[in-house]
């Protein structure tokens, strides 16, 4: 049953090849990861697996690179729907801690954009099954959600809808996070394949791919940056044939 549910998963979520409508700043880029993108790798990295000691140091480093402080913070908040509510909460008070630091030494960060209010004429769910289906590539359907329909609301309403609707960090940024998250934890594969494809369909080029996994492997471990060597295999092959 387990090894079914996680081909349905891997399945349902392989997208078309390309999405017109990713907004032009997110389009194709052949170069590799820029320095705040790389700062988005470790920040999600070690949020996601707990290592609090480096997570402080990719923080200080991500504001040093440029990240602005709105745009780590969401990152931070937008992990727990992946690593979970404490390792978020603990990313969260990490990030506390580095901003009192900053402060008192007279750093000053940017503070970034503000989120804008949410479309009035669209529930949750109506923006979230539209952002699922333009970040997929198609409507998102399958088994498991009509096996436990109330997943899909949850997908749908909260995490595409009320997390990815906010716009005060961009949907490559967002992907790159999450992959990076994704492969820094065991067991999450079928949803890192997914999220390989959808971060290819914002305009993340398979370069940029290759130079998130390499800080992977050197910030991270070996063994997580071979497998998500192996699984960005398996969904470029696919995409290719």
């Amino acid at each position: 049953m387990g090894k079914m549910i996680t081909k349905i998963l891997a399945s349902i979520l392989v997208p078309v090849l390309s999405i017109t409508t990713i907004p032009e700043a997110q389009t194709m880029n052949n170069g590799d990861l820029n320095p705040k993108q790389e700062n988005i790798v470790t920040i999600a990295a070690f949020t996601a697996n707990g290592d609090l000691q480096k997570l402080k140091t990719a923080l200080n480093e991500g504001l040093d690179a440029g990240l602005a402080v709105n745009e780590i913070k969401e990152i931070l908040v937008q992990l727990y729907a992946y690593a979970g509510f404490p390792r978020s909460l603990n990313g969260l008070t990490t990030f506390m801690g580095v901003m009192e630091e900053r402060q008192k030494k007279g750093t000053k960060d940017r503070a970034g954009k503000e989120v804008s209010p949410f479309p009035a004429n669209k529930s949750s769910i109506e923006l979230g099954t539209e952002i699922q289906t333009r970040l997929v590539g198609m409507p998102v359907t399958g088994p498991v959600y009509t096996f436990a329909p109330a997943i899909d609301q949850f997908l749908k309403g909260h995490l595409f809808g009320d997390i990815f609707g906010r716009d005060n960090l961009d949907f490559q940024s967002r992907e790159i996070a999450t992959i990076s998250a994704l492969a820094s934890m065991e067991g999450v594969n079928p949803q890192l394949q997914a999220h390989f494809n959808v971060g290819l369909n914002t305009g993340l080029t398979e370069p940029q791919m290759r130079s998130l996994i390499t800080i992977i492997k050197a910030k991270v471990g070996k063994k997580e940056a071979n497998n998500a060597n192996e699984i960005l295999g398996k969904v470029l092959s696919r995409r290719t044939n």
